[in-house]
């Protein structure tokens, strides 16, 4: 059976932020936060695949812990497991440092087939975490896919470039970033989204996955938000 990994970010729903009239600033604190949507489409991917070949589906986040409420969502419209990284250490690092943190999760979930993430968050939309991810993990990298289609052991991918797009073949495991053009994701049943609520979400720390403290947050960070 596959074994895909969907990452995914609990990230502010943009569409939904208001400014400062004063001072003309967006107002941040308590904003609403979804499911990146890109990475939805990632989601709603691995979840076709285990709808039609058979899969077994896990995603992960990294962030607070109300982040519990977006893997409660990625479990009501599919997938198998959640796993939530979470620790006070990690704050304002940067996609080098959650890079890092990433790697180290899926090292320590083990063995898989694919990792799908988005092509960019629609927050930040810096489109490094995958491309990261995949060189930590030493793994082939394909990005902007529109279409994927599995095989025996390899998956073959449509990349939507500027003025043109390209098949791309490669063996498993590999990492793949998705647009949104590859799919319409679902909107869970409310008996889905009950049954989600019985599902564990697995919570780790940094000590759970013997992580450096000088490798995340502000330290580990190649880039530092000013304002």
């Amino acid at each position: 059976m596959v074994r895909i990994l969907v990452c995914v970010k609990q990230a502010l729903d943009v569409s939904q932020l208001k400014a400062d009239s004063a001072t003309r600033r967006l107002i941040i604190v308590d904003a609403p936060k979804k499911i990146s949507d890109f990475d939805k489409n990632a989601l709603e991917e691995a979840i076709r695949i285990k709808e039609k070949l058979g899969a077994e589906v896990l995603t992960v986040t990294i962030g607070p812990e109300d982040a519990k409420t977006t893997l409660r969502e990625a479990l009501a419209m599919g997938a198998d497991k959640a796993y939530l990284i979470s620790d006070q250490i990690f704050e304002n690092s940067d996609t080098l440092a959650t890079s890092y943190i990433l790697a180290e999760a899926v090292k320590k979930i083990g063995a898989f087939d694919l990792i799908l993430c988005g092509e960019a968050s629609i927050d930040s939309f810096s489109a490094q975490i995958g491309p990261r991810l995949a060189e930590r993990l030493g793994i082939p990298l394909i990005t902007y896919a529109r279409k994927l289609i599995l095989e025996t052991d390899t998956v073959t991918t449509e990349r939507s470039l500027e003025d043109c797009s390209e098949i791309v073949k490669a063996k498993m495991p590999v990492l793949i970033t998705v647009t949104k053009e590859i799919n319409e994701p679902r909107t869970p049943s409310y008996m889905a989204i009950m049954t989600a609520f019985k599902k564990e979400v697995i919570m780790w720390k940094a000590a759970d996955l013997n992580i450096s403290n000088e490798k995340v947050g502000e330290a580990g960070s190649a880039v530092q938000v000013l304002d």
